[in-house]
């Protein structure tokens, strides 16, 4: 039996650019180096960085975490989204999320982002395999 376990978020650009002009260090803080790279290499970075924000809330979500509880100040560094040779994003967690996705019998990852506007959406399905 399968059991699965979805998050869902949306950030606005508009907004997201305003974080990135008030806070400088908040890309570094948030995304890990491989999502930086990725990000500042597209014609319009902050349309990428608003997608991947909303996948690791959207990780997080899933995983019934949210954005408290101990461990969380990490957090978004231990989810990373990647490109996979078709383009299509890979996810992958590290460290705690890792550890707790683990825990909780998680198999598979599934992740879809999508951009429209002023607005990045994103969706992570997780999939436990339960053993009967």
């Amino acid at each position: 039996m399968m059991e699965l376990y979805q998050g869902i978020d949306m950030v606005q650009v508009s907004k997201f650019r305003d974080v990135f002009r008030k806070h400088t260090n908040f890309a570094s803080d948030i995304f890990t180096e491989k999502e930086r790279e990725y990000c500042e290499t597209r014609k319009d970075p902050h349309i990428h960085f608003a997608g991947r924000f909303a996948v690791k809330e959207a990780a997080l979500k899933a995983l019934g975490i949210g954005m408290s509880g101990s461990g969380i100040d990490h957090a978004f560094q231990e989810i990373e989204t990647i490109p996979g040779a078709s383009g299509k994003p890979l996810l992958g967690f590290s460290g705690w999320v890792e550890k707790i996705s683990r825990k909780r019998g998680i198999r598979q990852i599934t992740v879809s982002i999508s951009h429209s506007g002023d607005y990045a959406v994103a969706s992570v399905i997780l999939v436990k395999e339960n053993n009967v």
